[in-house]
C-alpha cells in the first residue's frame, strides 16, 4: 500500500499549521501548541520538528516567545522535499532502486516500465504540491485534477487518467 508515514504526515501538518497561522515566515508555534491542536504525540512531533529544522524548513527560537517558524515561504516548500527529508526516498517498488536486480522477475517483468511512469507521476505531483497548496482554502479538491498520466504504449490494459486528492 502506498502510504505516508505518520512522521511525514505530522511534518506536513505542522508546516501547514505554521503557513496558515500568519504572515508566512513570521508566525510561530511551539511543538506543544501544534501537538495539542492536532492531537499528535508530543515526543514524535518534537523529533519531526527537529528534523525539519535541521533540513532548513523551520527556524527554531528559544524563550518565552520562541517556537518554530517557517524558514522560507510556504510556496517554496514542496511536499516531496519534506517527505524525503523525513523518510528518505519515495519508492513505489524495489525495481526503481539499485537493488531491483535482486527481484526474481526483474528481467521478465512486464509492469516495471508502466509502474515507473506511475512512480514518476507521483513524484511530479508531490514536487508540484507546496505547503502553500496544502494551506489554501480551495474547497473540495476531488473535482480538480492535479496531474494527468498517459500510458506509454497503446496496448496498456488501463489508463490512469487523473490523480486527485
Amino acid at each position: 500500500m502506498l502510504k505516508l508515514t505518520k512522521r511525514s504526515d505530522y511534518g506536513l501538518i505542522a508546516l501547514r499549521h505554521l503557513a496558515i497561522a500568519g504572515d508566512e515566515t513570521s508566525a510561530s508555534a511551539s511543538a506543544k501548541e501544534i501537538s495539542t491542536a492536532y492531537r499528535i504525540p508530543l515526543p514524535l512531533l518534537s523529533k519531526v520538528l527537529q528534523i525539519l529544522a535541521k533540513g532548513g524548513f523551520l527556524n527554531s527560537e528559544q524563550g518565552t516567545r520562541g517556537g518554530y517558524r517557517l524558514a522560507r515561504p510556504a510556496d517554496r516548500i514542496t511536499t516531496l522535499e519534506v517527505i524525503r527529508a523525513i523518510d528518505g526516498p519515495v519508492i513505489l517498488t524495489s525495481c526503481f532502486t539499485h537493488e531491483g536486480g535482486e527481484c526474481e522477475q526483474f528481467d521478465t517483468c512486464t509492469v516495471k516500465s508502466p509502474l515507473r511512469k506511475v512512480h514518476e507521476g507521483i513524484l511530479s505531483l508531490l514536487e508540484n504540491t507546496t505547503v502553500a497548496d496544502l494551506s489554501a482554502d480551495r474547497g473540495p479538491l476531488a473535482a480538480t485534477p492535479l496531474i494527468a498520466i498517459h500510458p506509454a504504449a497503446a496496448t496498456a490494459a488501463s489508463t490512469v487518467r487523473k490523480l486527485t486528492q
